[in-house]
């Protein structure tokens, strides 16, 4: 017999001697005062990496990001392979904020690296997890979710010792700052701004980074009102024109990219962008006034983006990249950025070479910037290029940490190539590395009924509408489910939601329509199958058709739609 194990999640503090466990490492202790983020993966790192790095150094190596983000002071033992050119620039040129989801990935990373590593049969023991930065606590849910207990058992206790008083000065404070916003750890840059805030003179050089840095955090966050008062703080406290040009840039962009579509205020996001530029054209020195005007430019472009103005747009940022000009060799993020914005907006007006030359040479300033392979790739998708576009969605997961979306835009193209297997796979690893990725679950779910796989799929159909109740392409391969089931209302109820939500969605009509035709009612598989067909022909559209207007009797009509589907097939 084998002795079952779980892992533990317990509200009090740990004990004082551990029985039978085999600890892995003595006990962690999560609490984020006085380190911050990622307290407790740097004790659990820093005891593994060397070891590990003697007997498997490619494991290291694979994981490098990861490893020196939670724990930056293994720099003189891990060497760093991997990354973008942001290291390397100094502060005014880093501009790009890593999303709040990077935490996600270094995590699964982690989780993945520490799986390989540890030999089965060891626990880990946290204590004063309930004290823990989000970065950990992210960290141990994703350790949990993804490392069988028969590998490491991880026990973590909410309790546990107070640490000592936190007695750093605001200069200790801003560099754990500054890496908590070069490295995404948008949790504990806006906690550790606030102490920054309070412990400074308002309005002076450190108190400003610490407010840019808080504010931005802040809408990172999607706490939008509360940078709202930070950069209205600065407005009070500051007098000085570069600081209002960028607290009023960043006041309009939390308008501009609020989180939820319905409360952008576009026009008020145009008005303060508008000072910004204003501002900016009379900034004195002339590199300082090329960068911030061409930065709010292209945060005005945004906008004429949000309106529907492409040319407006792309008017913009070409003439923020011909201010960059000016830079010299300087600031390359912020040029990567512009010819990036540049080619989505030429993809956007159908000038693909022009948009592909251009995301060549984004890709060009910063190769291990993922992202842009991202974009590359799904325009080669569009294309038709599928063999280029397998080649850029490969590379951007080559160039970091785990990236769920170049999985999921490999099964993409893996599904339109027949590899189903491959495809569900990828969308698999998908829903491992985030378990709240929608479309994963759609995707995959229609897959698995293809397959004929309807207990499989359903799971995925349930799982995808506790994430999104209503979705309507769930609901249509839930009809489809529940039509091959033979529970025919059950179905209908599916199939009419879906279409009351999206009317203008295709397989929703051709599901409905096979339903219908199932059911005895020909007239009306007819009416549906057409309604498809309008909205977009395709092959096995008219060959349904084909089949339900055989059974009115209409012949002529019948052997046309096979006509038809042959064509397009």
């Amino acid at each position: 017999m084998t002795e079952e194990r779980s892992h533990l999640r317990v509200k009090g503090e740990p004990p004082a001697r551990w029985g039978a466990a085999r600890l892995l490492t003595p006990l962690i202790d999560a609490h984020r005062r006085p380190r911050g983020p990622y307290t407790m993966a740097s004790a659990l790192l820093s005891h593994l990496v060397p070891a590990t790095l003697r007997r498997s150094p490619e494991l290291v190596a694979a994981h490098d990001i990861e490893i020196l983000a939670a724990a930056p002071e293994l720099a003189g033992v891990v060497r760093a392979g991997r990354g973008t050119i942001d290291a390397e620039l100094p502060d005014e040129e880093r501009i790009l904020v890593p999303a709040p989801r990077r935490t996600l990935r270094l995590a699964n990373g982690i989780a993945e690296f520490v799986r390989a590593a540890v030999r089965p049969g060891r626990a880990l023991a946290v204590c004063n997890g309930d004290a823990a930065d989000p970065t950990d606590a992210e960290l141990l849910e994703v350790l949990m979710r993804r490392i069988s207990p028969t590998t490491l058992t991880i026990m973590v206790y909410s309790g546990g010792p107070n640490p000592p008083p936190d007695t750093r000065d605001a200069d200790e404070l801003w560099t754990i700052v500054d890496r908590c916003m070069r490295e995404g750890f948008l949790h504990g840059a806006v906690e550790l701004g606030e102490r920054g805030l309070a412990a400074t003179e308002p309005g002076s050089a450190l108190w400003w980074r610490f407010a840019q840095r808080t504010a931005t955090a802040l809408g990172g966050l999607g706490r939008v009102e509360e940078a709202r008062a930070v950069w209205d703080r600065v407005r009070l406290a500051s007098q000085d024109p570069a600081m209002h040009a960028a607290a009023a840039y960043g006041t309009a962009m939390l308008d501009a990219r609020h989180p939820d579509p319905a409360r952008r205020d576009l026009g008020r996001a145009r008005a303060w962008v508008n000072e910004a530029i204003a501002i900016s054209t009379i900034l004195p020195d002339p590199r300082e006034r090329a960068f911030k005007l061409g930065f709010d430019r292209n945060g005005l472009a945004l906008i004429e983006l949000r309106h529907g103005r492409l040319d407006a747009a792309l008017s913009l940022v070409e003439s923020a990249i011909e201010l960059a000009g000016e830079l010299g060799e300087r600031h390359r993020p912020h040029r990567m950025v512009l010819l990036a914005n540049r080619a989505q907006l030429l993809a956007g007006l159908g000038r693909t070479k022009e948009a592909l030359d251009e995301y060549g040479a984004a890709i060009a300033l910063d190769p291990g910037f993922p992202d842009t392979y991202l974009d590359r790739g799904n325009l080669l998708f569009k294309l038709g290029r599928h063999d280029e576009a397998l080649a850029d969605f490969e590379q951007a997961m080559r160039a970091g940490p785990p990236l769920p979306e170049a999985y999921y835009n490999r099964a993409e193209v893996r599904t339109v190539r027949g590899d189903v297997e491959g495809a569900l796979a990828d969308l698999g690893l998908v829903v491992e590395l985030d378990p709240g990725y929608l479309d994963a679950y759609i995707n995959r779910a229609g897959l698995l009924a293809g397959c004929d796989m309807d207990e499989e799929a359903r799971l995925d159909v349930e799982t995808g509408l506790r994430l999104a109740p209503g979705n309507p392409y769930l609901l249509t391969v839930l009809g489809q489910l529940e039509t091959a089931a033979g529970r025919h209302a059950e179905a209908e109820a599916a199939l009419d939601q879906a279409l009351e939500a999206a009317p203008g969605l295709v397989a929703a009509w051709g599901s409905r329509g096979a339903l219908r035709y199932a059911t005895g009612d020909l007239e009306g598989a007819v009416a549906d199958l057409t309604r498809a067909i309008e909205l977009r022909p395709q092959a096995d559209l008219y060959a349904n058709r084909a089949v339900a207007l055989r059974a009115l009797g209409r012949q002529a009509e019948a052997e046309a739609d096979d006509h038809r589907a042959a064509r397009l097939s």
